[in-house]
Formats: structure tokens, sequence, C-alpha cells
């Protein structure tokens, strides 16, 4: 996900309301967040589609990383080469 310009991607609510399809057409062209804020705090992000579900597929993909480092520390993984016979033996059958 592309980072936040402070200077373009911050909307205040009432302007938001009268701009909507301009802020989403902002949103979709250059795959920037737009924070909404409202009596001068942040309430709402929107984000394009395709960089929201860029952003979950990460996410969980660091999930599963971390689930598996936890399973290793808890002795539940297997050895390397024990991995490499299993990946092996399924590709030749």
């Amino acid at each position: 996900m592309q980072p936040i310009n402070l200077k373009e991607d911050v909307q205040p609510l009432s302007e938001f309301r009268s701009g909507v399809s301009s802020f989403i057409q902002q949103v979709t062209e250059t795959k920037r967040p737009l924070l909404i804020t409202q009596h001068g705090k942040g309430v709402a992000i929107l984000t394009d589609v395709e960089e929201f579900e860029n952003l979950t597929a990460r996410l969980d993909l660091l999930e599963s990383i971390y689930k598996a480092e936890a399973q290793i520390n808890d002795g539940k993984g297997i050895s390397h080469d024990d991995a490499k016979s299993i990946v092996l033996k399924s590709i030749k059958t």
C-alpha cells in the first residue's frame, strides 16, 4: 500500500461528503488511502479495493509465518530433510 500524502490524502468529512466520487477516483488512480477526519481526528480510511486485497493477503501470510514460527519453537516442526523428503515423494507420485 502506498503511504498517505498528508497534503493530498487527508480530508474532513464535510468535504468528503460533497465530493465522494472525486475522492474515490483519487484513491483508485493514486493507489493511496484517503484519511477522513471529523473534528480534526481521523475517523475512517478509504482505500482502493486492489490495495486492500494486497494488504490483507500480506497480513494473512505474516500471520501464517508467525504461527509456523511458534509451532517450531514449541517443538512441533519437522526437520528440513524430512520436509524435503515429503515434498519429493509427493512430486514423484
